[in-house]
């Protein structure tokens, strides 16, 4: 079974709905990466909070796929992560280190949007967000 990825404007949105095989994840990793290539989007928010927990394979794969978005010139979003997961991702060593978190989707797509406002210079988004 695949895992949809959805397109909204410039980012894709996907979510993880319950716990994956590692043939699933290396997939889900490929679609992001195939859907970045080939499409005109800037950033990704990937909801994972369906997960209970993350095994070292699966935290291997979210940090490499932020990693590998990012070298395409992608932004990365996780969110939904639960504070069990955080946990199991730091005493792992994988802290997932500059890549950008939210408690939820919506949070996360804002957060994203914004993020990519900055980099594009976009003084209408940066007023916007200096409001905030």
């Amino acid at each position: 079974m695949r895992i949809p990825i959805l397109r909204l404007g410039d980012i894709l949105l996907t979510s993880i709905q319950s716990d994956i095989t590692d043939e699933q994840a290396l997939a889900l990793q490929a679609d992001i990466l195939r859907h970045i290539d080939q499409s005109a989007v800037q950033g990704i928010a990937l909801d994972i909070s369906a997960l209970d927990v993350v095994d070292s394979y699966m935290a291997r794969i979210l940090s490499e796929t932020a990693r590998m978005v990012r070298l395409l010139g992608g932004e990365v979003v996780i969110t939904g992560m639960n504070p069990m997961v955080a946990v199991a991702l730091i005493e792992m060593g994988r802290d997932l280190g500059g890549v950008m978190t939210a408690l939820t989707l919506e949070k996360g797509v804002e957060k994203l949007r914004e993020r990519l406002a900055l980099l594009s210079g976009d003084p209408e988004e940066d007023a916007d967000y200096e409001r905030r």
